[in-house]
């Protein structure tokens, strides 16, 4: 990777850019870094590159020092992707260094005084970085940020990959805490699991360290992480073709489609969910599902596509839900988390966000119970330990999504990585 830094102060980057890991990485030609003296691309005998502002209020770097600069860096290539680093950008997070590292040629301007003459920015600024919501003196700290934290991402720049997949936010959750020697530390002592010398005991341990401390000190990031690999329990889809409501309000029983089984089970196997229920009272249904799994996991359709059959092996068929709890509970030693969800607003009905702390929190397997024909019955609702909110869009009251839709907007919130 290429990265060109274009600045009106170049030996504040000098020692930056030949020490630690940001050195290695550049003495080892993982990535380029090249650094342009703004002045050098300016007119007059004073190298002048910035001037008052029209209308008042203090110095902007001038357009044309910073467009041959960037003509410069460009050469017979590509231009490359612009960051103007300035306290208006977008704050720097980790999915949008993971963005600019798959780039393959990034331009830095380092802003200075009250930033860049738009017009610069306008024409060739793909986006503006903020590292926070304060102000500093130049874009020389924010640059080095930048570089630092996209050189982490370049296949070899750090030494284990590993170490990068555990660092906070990289995937969703704030880091572990961490010991070294010696053991014991004014009477204070290293935690058990991490002496044990089991890697899964360390690895367990260390996941749910990770999960306290993400809730304990920045539980708005949840949002954006998959809770799946920090559950000790499993999670459950369950597809309920009785009791359902039909359109006038009445207690029915729909018929099981292929559609539905297929669909649903490729979303449980993308999001990890270990098993998707389906419940019907009627044998003949349920025979119908078996001979449809039974096709694509050991017939023909094994052979044919076998990415199908490992998602249909997920499916388990049930005559009715409560033994469907029971079974899930028997499996997973401890009592579900039953989630009931309805496209129909429900007094005391929690939005998701929270639904997913709580996950986090309890550590117990979680079934989501999905509702086919017009949505689950109230007798149903009425058990499940949790309801969550409708999914809503932008569209007013208009609120009909398919099941297939529901299941996969839902496990996505869950169990998707950002």
């Amino acid at each position: 990777m290429r990265i060109t830094v274009v600045t009106a102060f170049p030996d504040f980057l000098k020692s930056f850019l030949s020490t630690s890991i940001v050195g290695r990485g550049v003495a080892a030609e993982r990535l380029v870094v090249d650094v342009l003296d703004l002045r050098d691309f300016a007119d007059g005998a004073y190298r002048q590159v910035d001037d008052y502002a029209f209308g008042g209020g203090g110095m902007v770097l001038m357009a044309e020092p910073l467009a041959k600069a960037l003509e410069k860096a460009a050469g017979d290539g590509a231009r490359p992707f612009v960051l103007g680093t300035s306290p208006q950008g977008a704050v720097l997070t980790q999915e949008m260094v993971e963005s600019l590292a798959a780039q393959e040629h990034l331009f830095i301007v380092c802003g200075h005084y009250e930033g860049l003459d738009e017009r610069f920015t306008r024409r060739f600024v793909d986006m503006e970085v903020s590292i926070g919501d304060y102000v500093l003196t130049g874009g020389e700290l924010p640059a080095m940020v930048l570089i630092d934290a996209v050189a982490r991402r370049i296949p070899g720049v750090v030494g284990k990959e590993s170490a990068v997949e555990e660092d906070s936010f990289f995937r969703g959750f704030l880091d572990t805490p961490h010991f070294t020697r010696p053991s014991v530390w004014r009477g204070e002592s290293v935690p058990e699991a991490l002496l044990s010398g089991d890697h899964e005991v360390v690895r367990s341990w260390r996941r749910r360290q990770a999960v306290l401390r993400t809730l304990r000190r920045r539980p708005d990031v949840l949002s954006r992480a998959n809770v799946q690999p920090y559950l000790p329990c499993g999670a459950y889809v369950a597809l309920l073709h009785h009791p359902v409501l039909d359109r006038l309000g009445n207690v029915t029983t729909t018929a099981v489609t292929g559609l539905d089984l297929h669909d649903i089970s490729r979303t449980c196997t993308t999001f990890g969910v270990r098993r998707f229920c389906v419940v019907t009272p009627l044998e003949g249904q349920r025979e119908m599902v078996r001979t449809i799994v039974a096709h694509w996991t050991e017939g023909y359709g094994a052979t044919f596509n076998p990415k199908r059959g490992e998602a249909l092996r997920r499916i388990k068929v049930f005559p009715e839900f409560r033994g469907m709890l029971r079974w899930v509970e028997k499996k997973e030693r401890n009592v579900p988390l039953v989630v009931g969800t309805s496209a129909r607003s429900r007094k005391g009905a929690v939005h998701w966000l929270e639904l997913k702390r709580r996950i986090v929190e309890d550590a117990r397997p979680v079934v989501f119970l999905f509702g086919t024909g017009w949505g689950l019955d109230e007798s149903v609702l009425a058990s499940c330990d949790v309801q969550l909110q409708p999914i809503r869009g932008g569209e007013g009251a208009y609120n009909h999504l398919s099941v297939r839709s529901a299941v996969s907007v839902l496990l996505d919130r869950f169990f998707g990585w950002r």
